[in-house]
């Protein structure tokens, strides 16, 4: 009786997945596609999302793996070293240009729009890219300067981590490449070459470390990109339904949350 049963399963199972691959192979074909794209592979916009998201935050990620590299005590490139070497060359080096510089890049974006060389995006969508873009920098700016606390080069002062004009110089900067980088790659160029001084000008005034102006690059590039990856776009003037944001910051001394209401 046992014998039997052993050979009687193995007969049974065969039969079973005999039959099951005989029904798949003549299913309809709606049936077919349904499991294909249930159980093989994402839909597209799936797809296409996650390879955005991906490309959003790749360059703030290795920004700010290079800012947590150069707090350690390495050999090659450390905040240390770099505030010898500033201190040996430049010592009595200060200019306000970066106070300015930092928000070069919006101006432009304007400007050249108001000359009329068209960008990616119209004057309403535009401005609530940028709009959204300051208030995410600062949301995550001034928090981690509270958190962190890391005392300033020059004065001591425990709110230099990460650079806020670092961030904003990026965040201005990727609004600008995003607007006009599909014109000419010299768009983009320009744009983070200023806010690249920006952030070699904090450096050189002894207002940051070199680790607080690579965190603040990736800070201003992520805002932006995520801003615009996330956006609701809105053509003809005319909004489908009311919109909500509220954005929580801080400025190290006072909390806020900013509540925007847009109506039809």
């Amino acid at each position: 009786m046992k014998l039997h049963l052993v050979v009687l399963f193995p007969l049974v199972t065969i039969s079973c997945f005999g039959q099951y691959f005989h029904r798949r192979a003549n299913a309809p074909a709606e049936t077919v596609s349904f499991m294909k794209d249930l159980y093989i592979k994402p839909s597209e916009p799936v797809l296409r999302r996650s390879a955005a998201f991906k490309k959003a935050i790749k360059v703030p990620l290795l920004l700010t793996v290079a800012s947590f590299y150069t707090m350690t005590d390495n050999e090659n490139f450390s905040r240390a070293e770099v505030k010898e070497e500033r201190d040996e060359w430049i010592p009595y080096f200060h200019h306000k240009a970066d106070n300015y510089l930092q928000f070069a890049p919006i101006a432009v974006v304007y400007g050249l729009n108001l000359a009329g060389v068209k960008g990616k995006h119209d004057l309403r969508n535009r401005t609530a890219l940028l709009f959204k873009s300051e208030l995410l920098v600062a949301a995550i700016t001034f928090p981690l300067k509270k958190i962190t606390a890391v005392p300033r080069p020059d004065n001591g002062m425990r709110n230099s981590f990460p650079s806020g004009h670092t961030a904003q110089a990026f965040a201005a900067a990727t609004f600008m490449s995003k607007e006009y980088g599909h014109l000419s790659i010299w768009y983009s160029v320009s744009a983070y070459a200023m806010a690249t001084g920006v952030g070699a000008m904090r450096i050189m005034n002894n207002r940051h470390w070199v680790t607080d102006v690579m965190a603040g690059a990736a800070v201003g590039i992520l805002s932006t990109n995520l801003v615009y990856l996330t956006h609701r776009y809105k053509a003809g003037g005319k909004q489908n339904r009311p919109q909500t944001l509220v954005m929580p910051s801080y400025n190290g001394q006072v909390g806020m949350v900013t509540f925007v209401r847009t109506l039809s």
